[in-house]
């Protein structure tokens, strides 16, 4: 019975509804409604594989995401929506989520509760040995959540040696709180290779940090230093791996920050070309 999944929707568009936050279940089951037009739970079941006991939350679950329509029939039936719409649905679930969520976020940002838990992490950070402060970052976006928490907090500089496309994701993700952190008095060092085709990217960083050109030297880390005292680092090659799949490593070290790899940072930012 899967197979008939897998004859109606490619793998491809499988792999597509995951990215949407469908899960297996949910992915299985609105394909083969897709193919159905519509139908009852039981013979929706029997046709993707789903077990019977958890066809009804499943198909409820899209249903709210708009993926789904549910028949006042007895027993009920449930229609597929057409997939353009099932997407302006979730779109607009999605946005409406975020809105809610971000106005609870500002709400508690604003409230006493806060304090409360800022003073446990203030607390609870002094009981905390130096060579615990070390963690994994999979994937580019937790990386770029660490370097958006660096960023907000240097007090004063933060060194940076990253790649070309490094150098434009720099650019894209994080310009505002590079330009906010450079108006604190933060020192911003930026070391990459640099070519005809960041020439815009450069002439706007260069309003707010330092950068210069590694192409001759063949550098291929990626690392970040802050104060000397906190660092990112990647430990994996960034054309080797998905972005997912980059894997980086956060520490508060006084001395692999300070001893290591800023004297690194000096040499390289000492050797490469200033940039006009």
């Amino acid at each position: 019975m899967i197979k008939l999944v897998r004859i109606v929707a490619s793998q491809r568009a499988l792999d597509t509804l995951k990215t949407l936050g469908l899960n297996s279940y949910e992915r299985k089951l609105f394909v083969t409604l897709l193919a159905k037009g519509t139908s009852s739970a039981g013979t929706l079941s029997e046709m993707s594989g789903v077990p019977r006991s958890r066809t009804y939350d499943v198909l409820e679950s899209l249903a709210d995401k708009g993926f789904v329509v549910i028949q006042s029939n007895k027993p009920l039936r449930y229609l597929a929506v057409r997939p353009r719409e099932a997407l302006d649905r979730l779109k607009k679930k999605y946005e409406e989520e975020y809105k809610d969520m971000s106005k609870r976020i500002e709400e508690i940002k604003k409230s006493d509760i806060i304090d409360e838990l800022e003073k446990l992490h203030k607390n609870g950070m002094k009981t905390v040995d130096p060579s615990e402060l070390t963690g994994a970052l999979k994937g580019r976006h937790a990386m770029h959540q660490e370097v958006e928490t660096l960023l907000k907090n240097a007090k004063k500089y933060i060194y940076f040696v990253t790649s070309e496309n490094g150098l434009m994701e720099l650019y894209e993700n994080h310009s505002k709180l590079i330009k906010e952190a450079a108006r604190r008095g933060v020192k911003i060092r930026i070391a990459a290779p640099v070519n005809k085709n960041l020439a815009e990217t450069i002439k706007n960083l260069k309003s707010f940090a330092d950068v210069r050109d590694t192409s001759k030297l063949n550098v291929n880390g990626r690392f970040a230093v802050v104060d000397g005292k906190e660092l990112i680092m990647a430990l994996t090659r960034e054309k080797d791996v998905h972005p997912t799949q980059d894997l980086h490593i956060w520490s508060q070290s006084n001395h692999v920050a300070g001893e290591v790899l800023e004297p690194l940072f000096e040499m390289i930012w000492n050797r490469a070309e200033r940039v006009n």
